[in-house]
């Protein structure tokens, strides 16, 4: 477990650098605190991160890889977007879906395994080490059955991102 949460600190420091963030200057002409954009630019440098990180932890764990999924990150996609519609993280959507009927519309034909979400300004990374250090959405990245992995978000224009992640066999 010491190993894992190293190689977390380690990866999430080491891609803390490659973010996008901008400064604004309030009224008072003090900085105000930094805010965490992406761009259209850098959008598949995002995925392929959360990608690499996911997968240097599911190593770590004796896991095998997973690889993004056009499909499943297809359905990430919709519920991110949705979930800022609804101005709430949960897992149904707001036509009373569920994961796994998002999954099916989009066509996907494996198995679905699990979705995190998060509401939150911070980075992908961030993100993901916070879905770490809680034991149900830590099974979901970690579940040795996973092959195939989406992975997307929704910025609102206030900065905020609705972060989807879903595990597929």
């Amino acid at each position: 477990m010491l190993r894992l949460t190293g190689l977390l600190l380690v990866s999430a420091l080491a891609l803390s650098a490659c973010s996008e963030s901008t400064t604004t200057i309030g009224a008072d002409g003090k900085p105000l605190p930094r805010l965490y954009r992406i761009s259209n630019a850098n959008a598949p440098k995002v995925q392929f991160r959360m990608l690499d990180s996911v997968n240097a932890l599911r190593q770590a764990s004796g896991a095998g890889p997973v690889q993004l999924d056009a499909q499943l990150n297809a359905a990430a996609a919709t519920h991110s977007r949705d979930m800022s519609v609804q101005n709430r993280p949960w897992h149904f959507g707001s036509d009373g879906s569920s994961p796994l009927d998002r999954v099916r519309r989009v066509g996907y034909i494996g198995q679905m395994l699990g979705e995190n979400i998060s509401e939150t300004y911070e980075t992908e990374i961030e993100t993901l080490g916070a879905w770490m250090e809680d034991d149900g959405t830590r099974r979901v990245i970690l579940d040795k059955d996973a092959v195939n992995m989406g992975f997307s978000w929704f910025q609102e224009s206030n900065g905020k991102i609705w972060w989807t992640l879903i595990m597929g066999s």
